[in-house]
């Protein structure tokens, strides 16, 4: 399996941490969306939303982190990515879909772009908005969860793996996470598992290098 990532995506990590959590393997092909590599004519033959993730498996491309998950799911289900019960389940895909659908496309890269240029909003108003947003979900997911290690249950499932990059954009764009105790709890707990430090930006290959003073 191939997996077109760029390191910071939200997406990405999500799908990152899934084949970590099934012991997959699998390959990065990293994708510079700071320097437009999703526009060229390249990639918009292996994804013409000029978007990651995809993953290229066996002469097939499959696009859209949540159904790559799916299918993930499916083919692999030894090791499962939601709980057993169908009321649980539907409960997990809600807290997923909280995230995934609702917060993450108003904060991903092209609408904060946006922001800027055409909208040509200041940074200022651009960082509100990022705020406002992930606060706004934040509020309702620490009121529905009930542990402090997992999202649901005594295993990681897909509300965890939707969760870990929400919370790693908001500590990047300095979003005060205090009021969040149950969340901050749960972001900690999973960043000691090898499934998600393996899908941690700073764990890419793609991850720039930063050049240091001679």
């Amino acid at each position: 399996m191939k997996l077109y990532s760029y390191y910071r995506s939200s997406a990405a990590y999500r799908v990152r941490i899934a084949l970590n959590l099934k012991k997959l393997d699998y390959e990065i092909e990293g994708i510079d969306l700071l320097h437009g590599q999703q526009t060229s004519e390249q990639y918009q033959r292996i994804n013409p939303q000029m978007l990651v993730p995809a993953l290229e498996i066996d002469n097939q491309i499959l696009i859209q982190s949540l159904a790559i998950i799916e299918y993930l799911e499916e083919e692999h289900p030894s090791v499962s990515l939601l709980p057993e019960a169908p009321v649980l389940r539907a409960k997990c895909r809600s807290l997923a879909y909280l995230l995934a659908c609702d917060t993450h496309p108003l904060n991903n890269l092209r609408v904060l772009n946006y922001l800027t240029d055409p909208a040509q909003l200041s940074d200022e108003v651009k960082k509100n908005w990022y705020h406002h947003w992930l606060e706004t979900s934040f509020q309702v997911l620490e009121k529905q969860l009930q542990g402090r290690q997992f999202c649901l249950g005594t295993s990681p499932t897909l509300a965890d793996i939707c969760l870990i990059p929400q919370v790693y954009n908001a500590l990047r764009f300095d979003l005060d996470m205090s009021g969040f105790p149950k969340i901050m709890a749960i972001y900690e707990h999973c960043n000691q598992r090898t499934a998600f430090i393996k899908a941690h930006p700073d764990q890419q290959p793609d991850k720039p290098v930063l050049s240091t003073p001679a």
